[in-house]
């Protein structure tokens, strides 16, 4: 039988120990370029090249495919133009259907990506370029669509540079690390 200081010492240390790791996995988020940084999900904002599907309930005429422009907005009827840029689908969705208020009675607007802007792969792999994302892709999923690793690649660490991002930042290379719609993908050369 444990006595309840000890059950009260083992929760402090529990509570200390989940306290320091996520102080830890803060730091790991705004380390210095060119340092470790744990793959995290980030929520997809759209961007120059995104293709989106817009749908208004009863509305025929303001349903329709647009392209994300390079000054990251849409050229809408009758609102004219709408930045998209920076916005996460839900953030546009709401900022169009307030826009639309003024002119459509109580719209429901409906928005779909139908197509991301590309990612970009450098580096040590056979074909070095611009690629089409697709749903879920992983930085080894992108290696095979650039033909695969080069004999010199380091195939434990990749450099990758989000599109909203200015510097990149190092990953261990997984079968799970992610790489987004824009993202600049790097696998540097490994050292012999």
């Amino acid at each position: 039988m444990t006595s309840p200081i000890w059950h009260t010492r083992r929760a402090f240390l529990r509570t200390l120990a989940l306290t320091t790791g996520a102080g830890a996995l803060g730091a790991c988020t705004t380390m210095a370029p060119g340092t470790e940084a744990m793959a995290e999900p980030v929520e997809y904002r759209l961007g120059a090249g995104d293709q989106i599907r817009i749908t208004v309930f009863n509305e025929p005429d303001l349903t329709g495919p647009f392209t994300v422009g390079s000054q990251g907005t849409i050229a809408y009827p009758l609102v004219g133009t709408v930045r998209a840029g920076g916005l996460t689908v839900s953030e546009f969705t709401s900022t169009l259907q307030t826009a639309l208020a003024t002119y459509v009675r109580s719209p429901s607007v409906s928005v779909e990506v139908t197509n991301y802007r590309p990612f970009f792969i450098l580096g040590e792999v056979q074909r070095p370029g611009t690629y089409p994302y697709s749903a879920s892709l992983t930085v080894p999923n992108a290696v095979a669509t650039a033909g695969g690793f080069t004999y010199r690649a380091n195939q434990g660490r990749v450099f990758i540079r989000h599109a909203n991002e200015n510097v990149e930042r190092s990953y261990p290379l997984t079968v799970a690390t992610p790489v987004l719609p824009g993202d600049t993908v790097r696998i540097g050369e490994r050292l012999f």
